[in-house]
């Protein structure tokens, strides 16, 4: 397994099942209890049956109760010893930090969403949507708010090699340019939770109209992962002051450049000229250049 248990469980708070959901608040809540804690105990703190604790350690990938607390275990003293690596006393930012330690927590946080979304990739996956946005004549990239900022960069990087990606900012238009959408195109839809109503939309339409459908989400069991073709997952742990969904936008700008970075080696002879081109242009307009120096 890529991903690591308190990931799993994590993405579980989201289920539409709302057993596994209060399995997996009840653990978060309290994970070094989790250590020693039998199945009657967390269903009775988590108000669901001992079957439905036995479910959900098998829904995240284990045999059992005994085996997700061993990963549980082993996952929360790599954790502690990244702390202390990073010199970071606690997981969490809190009212009492200081500039220095907000920094440092931070940075810390966004590296290891960077690297657990890495992990839990599927390579073979990203690598088909690559391979698939190369060979098309047309991409759209949709989402909101933060996930906004991750479709636009991507929009953004294959416009500049000559790709003909869209993006808008208003989501009308977004749902408007997957309307245009042809079995040539690649629509690839930005959504943490996976709940955006608007992105699942453009999503649905896109595919109805025979598009290759992306999902780039933290929960591949989400309405918008389920109207896609191919999901590419976000693993974060946010801080508890998530304003601005810190740590998950990173995350989805990493998938970001991974992706481009992919589509940029396939497309090596149209890269080069059109960053040639596109270099040319804006040249006139940095200061100190030749072009405005006589201006």
């Amino acid at each position: 397994m890529n991903e690591d248990v308190i990931a799993r469980i994590q993405r579980m708070v989201s289920s539409r099942k709302l057993a596994e959901a209060r399995i997996a608040v009840a653990l978060l809540d309290n994970l070094n209890h989790a250590l020693t804690a039998t199945a009657s105990e967390l269903a009775e703190t988590a108000g669901v049956s001992q079957a439905s604790v036995i479910r959900f350690s098998q829904e995240i990938g284990y045999k059992g109760l005994p085996e997700l607390r061993i990963d549980l275990a082993q996952e929360l003293s790599r954790r502690a010893l990244e702390l202390e690596q990073a010199n970071v006393a606690e997981g969490g930012i809190n009212l009492t930090d200081s500039m220095a330690e907000i920094i440092v927590k931070l940075a810390f946080h966004e590296s290891l969403s960077i690297n657990q979304t890495a992990r839990r990739l599927d390579v073979d996956a990203i690598e088909r949507v690559a391979g698939a946005i190369a060979a098309s004549d047309r991409q759209e990239t949709v989402g909101l708010g933060a996930s906004g900022l991750a479709a636009h960069d991507l929009a953004q990087k294959l416009q500049r090699i000559g790709l003909n990606c869209f993006y808008s900012m208003d989501s009308h238009l977004q749902l408007s340019l997957a309307c245009l959408s042809t079995p040539k195109s690649v629509v690839i839809g930005f959504s943490f939770a996976g709940q955006t109503l608007e992105t699942h939309q453009a999503l649905a339409l896109a595919r109805g109209r025979g598009a290759l459908t992306v999902a780039v989400t933290g929960d591949t069991g989400s309405p918008v992962a389920e109207v896609a073709d191919e999901v590419l997952a976000v693993s974060v742990r946010e801080s508890p002051f998530r304003v601005g969904a810190l740590a998950s936008r990173v995350a989805q700008l990493a998938i970001v450049d991974f992706l481009f970075v992919r589509v940029a080696q396939l497309c090596q002879t149209q890269v080069r000229e059109a960053v040639e081109s596109s270099k040319d242009a804006v040249k006139p307009l940095k200061l100190g250049s030749a072009g405005r120096a006589g201006n």
